[in-house]
């Protein structure tokens, strides 16, 4: 199968805009919800308008096929757990033959720029670069600015080095924070870039993701604040609305947040 026609799967609507829900915590932090809510929150998700869930290879056999639907599968190859010496260190655990196997339509790696283990992080990454071009997978980074050196993981122009990095290293889409101004990086990179959902403390996650589209951004990929959340089927719809809102709708809503903000 060509690589464009994966990555059309990863949208919905075919408008290059991208809701993904990454599910793959219970690696690095713990169980996600109790086993019998799993299915759950799945059909939650999904029904909810995400145009794909992230899991891990051994999660991927918990779910129903069925419960998929239209919804695409990105399987995570990375993996560091919050009891490591080095929370930012990022080893791989999977391979793309194998998550084809599964019937993934994507994978991801996740690598932090200014860790101590930046080297390998970046050599794996290249890794994995090479296998999904030549299995015509659509590779999704995860890439952060996080580590001793880093002064501020929010810097646009730091940003704007962390996503060409991935996008020079072969990613097809590349995962980051807001930046205090997003534009700057958007701006600057070849390949679309989408943001992490933030800190559940942070302002309303509607607002976040209305000033990350406004800001060029193709779409957001929120994980903790989905599945903690009282109601994900709800929340991952307004989510959705927004992300593949038309663009003077994405304005609009950017411009109402910012209001109630002030």
């Amino acid at each position: 199968m060509r690589k464009a026609l994966r990555l059309r799967r990863l949208s919905r609507p075919q408008d290059d805009r991208y809701l993904f829900v990454p599910l793959d915590h219970s690696v690095s932090d713990g169980p996600v919800v109790p086993r019998d809510r799993w299915q759950e929150l799945i059909r939650a998700v999904v029904q909810g308008g995400a145009d794909a869930i992230i899991v891990h290879k051994g999660r991927v056999r918990t779910i129903e096929p069925a419960v998929l639907g239209g919804c695409a599968l990105i399987v995570h190859l990375s993996a560091g757990t919050a009891h490591m010496a080095d929370a930012n260190a990022k080893v791989l655990v999977g391979e793309v033959d194998e998550a084809l196997r599964l019937g993934a339509d994507a994978v991801s790696v996740h690598v932090n720029i200014g860790s101590d283990t930046e080297a390998r992080q970046l050599t794996d990454l290249g890794a994995v670069a090479a296998a999904c071009d030549s299995w015509n997978v659509p590779l999704v980074v995860m890439a952060y600015a996080r580590g001793p050196r880093v002064a501020d993981p929010r810097d646009p122009a730091l940003l704007a080095h962390v996503v060409n990095i991935a996008a020079d290293l072969g990613a097809d889409i590349v995962k980051t924070n807001l930046a205090d101004d997003m534009t700057e990086v958007v701006a600057s990179c070849p390949i679309p870039v989408i943001v992490a959902g933030g800190p559940a403390s942070a302002n309303s996650l509607a607002g976040h993701a209305s000033a990350a589209m406004a800001a060029g951004c193709s779409g957001l990929a929120v994980g903790r604040r989905v599945f903690t959340s009282p109601a994900p089927m709800q929340l991952v719809a307004e989510l959705a609305s927004i992300v593949h809102a038309p663009t003077d709708a994405s304005l609009m809503h950017a411009l109402t947040a910012t209001l109630e903000n002030r």
